[in-house]
């Protein structure tokens, strides 16, 4: 999909100075105008159509613009900015490119009346401490003990999108993944919910239907037949080796002339494969499960044995199994301990979804580790509820950290516009006029939710703006409504570490663009 960005071809024509960054600026503006209507809760959503011709339906300003292939290299910089917020606070992606296409339109009149870039800089760097100032002023603490409080926080975020209807569902889900994983050791938390809070979707049954495992789930079934499909409280061993017969390299070259010694060769295999199979069973384990393959003989002996096997688990998921059930990943057979065998798994037990096998390791005694197990009509809306539940996830790990809030529905914006506007008035010379810009640039996340629901932006933003003039600065915008609700009331609160990037990555990229006054390109153009 081509984004609404040309990029001019430079080997024939080379932008410098004001040219420069005037394209630069255009383009950054078209980005943010792309996903300007994914904003606010009566947000729209964007069919994408990816290169392999699947699609994808969704208002993450993220996703959408993972998808867009641009050309031009300041539209491409605009788009690295939502990846950045998405990887450090996993939330307020629409508005952190929102925000940064719009200061960079307002300071653009000043760029036309030749004021030098480097002095625009410097107001908005001054801004950009003054605004950081104005969040930490409105945010309040959040007693992060305080179920209810944060799940009313955690729907705040996931309010827009489009697992809402299910929302009181998914904050809970989300909490639970959260506080599973959190590590504490002393004042230092650890919460790594990309690699411990695997989200596992099965088409079928109601969004109602998705819970929290304590402990994992896998998609896979026993190796033979007889194997025992549910087992309570199970003795489980963990491997990263094969159960098989380690077979010869390429050079191995072996010279058999009696029939005997073919038969010797086979028997040394099958007393290798019980010798290791022996070594597993002296623990009387419950249930082994390796990374590799096992062969026949292994699954026969495992299975005299009274032990159920799983093979070709993938590492990640086997580390989990690691951190869920207590057991230890072992890379030789000879090495088994007992120390090395998991035993904080409840039950194990193997069903059939729809036309799948599916393994459960449940009932784990602090996992710190876990699945989350979606289920829904289909894979669409499967692939969009696992996006909103990662923002989700997001969301109450930042509060973990930084148990911080500050109002949502544009209050914090207007608060801040409102403060450098005031401020403006104080600071001499040219630099008065950037840095008001700065201030009106602000207005563009409450006028946007205003839009997006049809109100009337220029009175209900002069309302506002009257509200915070005289100290209201919780006040903001129903998204559902287009009318001013006091947030305190209302109840929408957004993590401070998630307004704090979202200035800091706008103002900071636009600064950069600004910076630009040569755009060159290495690429040869091809003749016609």
């Amino acid at each position: 999909m081509q984004a609404p960005v040309v990029f001019m071809n430079t080997s024939t024509q080379r932008q410098t100075g004001r040219e420069a960054q005037i394209q630069n600026i255009t383009a950054a503006k078209a980005v943010a105008d792309i996903i300007r209507t994914c904003l606010g809760p009566k947000a729209m959503l964007k069919m994408l159509l990816d290169p392999m011709g699947g699609i994808v339906l969704t208002n993450d300003g993220h996703a959408i613009l993972r998808e867009i292939d641009v050309a031009h290299p300041a539209a491409k910089s605009m788009i690295e900015l939502s990846r950045t917020q998405d990887e450090e606070v996993g939330d307020g992606t629409t508005s952190v490119i929102i925000l940064a296409g719009e200061i960079l339109a307002q300071t653009f009149p000043y760029i036309e009346k030749n004021i030098h870039p480097v002095v625009i800089i410097q107001a908005l760097k001054q801004a950009l401490t003054d605004a950081l100032e104005v969040i930490s002023k409105v945010s309040k603490p959040i007693d992060i003990e305080n179920e209810q409080a944060m799940i009313k926080l955690i729907s705040a975020s996931i309010g827009t999108k489009y697992v809402a209807k299910w929302s009181n569902k998914m904050c809970e889900l989300s909490l639970k993944a959260v506080k599973t994983v959190l590590v504490e050791d002393g004042d230092h938390k650890e919460i790594d919910t990309k690699r411990y809070a695997r989200v596992e979707k099965i088409p079928g049954g109601d969004v109602t239907d998705s819970e929290v495992l304590d402990g994992i789930l896998l998609n896979k079934d026993v190796v033979h037949p007889k194997m025992k499909r549910h087992i309570e409280n199970p003795k489980i061993i963990l491997l990263d080796c094969p159960l098989e017969y380690k077979k010869g390299e390429s050079q191995t070259n072996i010279e058999i002339t009696k029939e005997d010694e073919w038969a010797r060769l086979l028997e040394i295999e099958e007393e290798q494969v019980k010798l290791m199979t022996e070594q597993i069973l002296q623990f009387q384990p419950d249930l082994v499960i390796t990374e590799k393959g096992v062969s026949d003989l292994a699954q026969h002996y495992l299975l005299k044995g009274g032990c159920s096997v799983l093979r070709r688990v993938k590492k990640s998921d086997n580390n989990r199994i690691a951190k869920a059930t207590g057991a230890t990943i072992v890379n030789r057979v000879e090495d088994l301990k007992e120390t090395d065998i998991g035993t904080k798994c409840g039950v194990f037990k193997v069903e059939l979804i729809g036309d799948e096998y599916y393994t459960y390791l449940v009932e784990c005694k602090d996992p710190q580790a876990c699945t989350i197990l979606l289920r829904g009509p289909s894979k669409d809306i499967l692939n969009e509820i696992e996006r909103n539940l990662q923002d989700a996830m997001a969301v109450a790990k930042n509060v973990f950290f930084e148990p911080s809030l500050a109002p949502g529905g544009g209050a914090t914006e207007m608060a801040v516009s409102v403060a450098l506007a005031e401020k403006a008035k104080t600071i001499e010379g040219v630099q008065q006029w950037p840095f008001q810009a700065v201030a009106d640039a602000f207005e563009v996340i409450p006028r946007t939710l205003i839009q997006n629901c049809g109100g009337n932006p220029i009175r209900i933003l002069a309302q506002l703006r009257a509200k915070h003039a005289n100290g209201g600065h919780t006040w903001g915008i129903d998204g559902d409504l287009g009318k001013l609700v006091d947030m305190e009331e209302y109840g929408i609160w957004e993590p401070e570490v998630i307004k704090q990037q979202s200035v800091k990555t706008a103002i900071e990229s636009a600064c950069m663009l600004l910076k630009v006054d040569d755009i060159v390109s290495g690429v040869r153009r091809q003749t016609e």
